[in-house]
């Protein structure tokens, strides 16, 4: 996990694909009601990957900490409006972080054994054990069907979904939004891309071997710095933990 968590090209693609995949989520709403994803979607996906690291990193008393300050928030919010966001959309979130940690790896490194796969799961089992979230299989192999039913009956495209589209390019700009979305080709599932109206193909594909090599080369920083945004250098640099 550390591994995985540890570098920013593989934390990148990790929320590249999940802000494909959670526009298209039935409880997006509720990022509504706070309006902080959709104001900033950058500096929120900094804030959210800073929150995973201190679970990921910390010593097991402190990524426990974190864990209860981020149940404490959500509590939060659940009062201001009234009404209890639904267990399954948590699981959803959690879902989302373990499928996509396992598809970015696998699509920048190797292909992960079937012990790593268990050991990505069961970190974010703890999490959501932690979170006191109901239904959470107990294994990765148990958790493969659950997953695809929540793929089939929490995913839906709705005005939310084209407007957090449209905010990400009003953040991005054009060239930047059109790197995300093949981005988000890579690494999202089926459903996903049949709902977002993506292709099969990404532009992309091609790149990514060349993209390997020059990280071998130390090219990597340069790549990065023309490519994401400037305003965001000195957070990208820190999101590699593991050299």
């Amino acid at each position: 996990m550390r591994k995985i968590w540890g570098s920013s090209d593989t934390v990148l693609f990790i929320f590249a694909g999940s802000a494909a995949e959670f526009a298209l989520n039935k409880a997006v709403d509720w990022l509504y009601f706070t309006g902080k994803l959709p104001a900033d979607p950058i500096g929120r996906l900094f804030s959210t990957v800073n929150y995973a690291k201190q679970i990921i990193f910390a010593k097991n008393e402190d990524a426990l900490h974190t864990i209860d300050q981020i149940n404490f928030i959500h509590k939060a919010i659940e009062g201001k409006r009234g009404y209890e966001i639904p267990d399954w959309s948590y699981r959803d979130v959690l879902f989302m972080l373990i499928y996509y940690s396992i598809a970015s790896f696998e699509l920048l490194e190797r292909k992960l054994t079937a012990t790593e796969k268990e050991e990505v799961y069961n970190v974010f089992y703890r999490t959501g054990t932690r979170m006191e979230l109901k239904g959470l299989p107990t294994s990765y192999k148990e958790w493969l069907p659950v997953r695809q039913e929540h793929l089939k009956n929490d995913l839906k495209k709705t005005k939310y979904t084209i407007d957090l589209f449209k905010q990400y390019k009003k953040n991005l700009g054009a060239v930047r939004y059109r790197i995300l979305v093949e981005a988000q080709m890579l690494v999202v599932p089926e459903i996903v891309k049949k709902l977002l109206a993506f292709r099969n193909f990404s532009l992309l594909k091609p790149t990514v071997p060349i993209y390997k090599l020059a990280r071998l080369l130390k090219l990597d920083s340069f790549i990065k710095d023309i490519l994401l945004p400037s305003a965001y250098k000195k957070e990208i640099k820190e999101l590699d933990v593991v050299n």
